[in-house]
């Protein structure tokens, strides 16, 4: 049976930055990985084949895009020379299981060190 060729075939190359670029649009505002991918016009195999590949190289991480910051409690001001915040926000903090925890901004130190450790423990 002869085949007939119907149309160009169009390989495209990525670097690196590009495939981080859309590897991080999953989750941004609910998108999925087949819609960025149909977005991209590529599939989602190849998404998650970007993302094996680059972690194997270390340059992609699930927490990517978290900052730690140092913090030098010595230098801390206590609390009553910090004014209370004059309204909470809610805070999302990705956890290393994966999990996603939301929670109110005014939560004490405490209880959020206990939650944390609950629901990365279940």
């Amino acid at each position: 049976m002869l085949g007939e060729v119907l149309g160009v075939e169009r390989r495209r190359r990525w670097s690196e930055d590009e495939k981080l670029e859309i590897l991080s649009e999953v989750d941004v505002g609910g998108a999925s990985v087949t819609q960025v991918a149909q977005r991209h016009e590529i599939t989602r195999s190849q998404i998650y084949g970007w993302r094996r590949d680059l972690k194997k190289k270390g340059l992609w991480s699930p927490d990517r895009g978290a900052v730690f910051l140092p913090v030098d409690f010595s230098a801390a001001p206590t609390a009553a020379s910090v004014p209370a915040p004059a309204r909470s926000v809610m805070v999302e903090l990705r956890l290393s299981n994966g999990r996603c925890l939301r929670f109110d901004s005014g939560m004490d130190g405490e209880t959020l060190t206990r939650l944390i450790r609950a629901v990365e423990a279940a």
